[in-house]
């Protein structure tokens, strides 16, 4: 997958995409509609297919002090695009420049004249431009005079109502992991590096892989059942194992993280790059009266989570 971060440097081997448009956080079933469809408009007209998205996320850039809220980092989305096939990404800068472009110039400058689409797929809610003037409407008539195609493609609904990107979140924060895979087409991850902990799960015989989640919305406090991929480095491969994610109050902490257990597994993996995927809430975060309590309750999440995973 080709990685464009500047419409003003794209070469002719960056041009000519059928692309998705959108900002595509988690890369829901809502977001694979639209990059199917430009997929298959590519496939006509012989163009590869591509996503236009921004880094940062326009919401983090007009409100940097709200509380988080992406549901996964850039990295993990990239991963995620080329996994389904995208074969051009481009992650244009979201600054003042961008922010203040009129519809039209956005239309002509950036994706006329700086990366040469020649399709455009957005959803029915698409708005662009300076204070979001302009409308997927607008980008058709903008489209037919400026030379290249525009699909509108129609919200799609899941059982539980129109899939979003909100209600993912939703579900996330009430605890109720297999509701946003279904909306999401895959198991909700966190991906990131192995960062230095504390060891103390080391000393009670679950040693961890500690992880930030920094910057991504955070899923309801609690103990999963999850899906690991260790993504690089010796013991790169697919692993069962129990998760705490939030602010370990059994000792005080206040930084939320994520600590996994990786079952049947011995290795250092300091450094490597994980992807964790929640499958079940299993408990709330709690407190215990002494450590053979802990631990206790520790062997029997391990238990519950290796049944639930068996039967996943």
């Amino acid at each position: 997958m080709r990685i464009v971060r500047d419409h003003s440097f794209a070469t002719e081997a960056d041009r000519g995409a059928s692309a998705a448009i959108g900002n595509f956080d988690g890369v829901h079933l809502g977001h694979r509609h639209v990059i199917e469809i430009a997929r298959r408009a590519g496939e006509a007209i012989g163009a590869p297919l591509g996503v236009l998205t921004f880094e940062p996320h326009p919401r983090a850039y007009f409100a940097p002090e709200a509380p988080p809220f992406r549901l996964m980092g850039a990295e993990a989305r990239r991963h995620r695009l080329e996994k389904i096939g995208v074969e051009r990404l481009y992650e244009l800068p979201f600054n003042a420049a961008l922010a203040s472009l009129s519809p039209e110039a956005f239309a002509r400058d950036i994706l006329a004249s700086g990366l040469g689409l020649r399709h455009v797929v957005v959803g029915a809610d698409f708005c662009f431009g300076k204070e979001r003037a302009g409308n997927a409407a607008m980008l058709r008539d903008f489209g037919a005079g400026m030379g290249f195609g525009v699909t509108i493609a129609e919200l799609i609904e899941g059982a539980g109502g129109q899939v979003s990107s909100t209600a993912i979140r939703a579900a996330l924060t009430e605890g109720r992991p297999r509701d946003a895979a279904a909306m999401l087409g895959h198991w909700h991850r966190i991906d990131g590096p192995v960062v230095g902990g504390e060891q103390r799960g080391r000393t009670l015989g679950f040693p961890t892989a500690n992880m930030s989640i920094d910057g991504l919305h955070p899923p309801r406090f609690g103990v999963y059942a999850v899906l690991v991929d260790v993504l690089d480095g010796p013991h790169k491969g697919q692993y069962h194992g129990a998760a705490s994610l939030g602010v370990r109050p059994q000792y005080q902490g206040e930084e939320p993280n994520l600590e996994t257990f990786l079952f049947d597994f011995s290795g250092d993996l300091y450094g490597a790059h994980l992807s964790v995927g929640l499958v079940e809430y299993l408990r709330a975060e709690a407190t215990f009266d002494s450590l053979e309590a802990f631990i206790a309750q520790m062997e029997a999440d391990c238990a519950r989570a290796r049944q639930i995973l068996a039967a996943t």
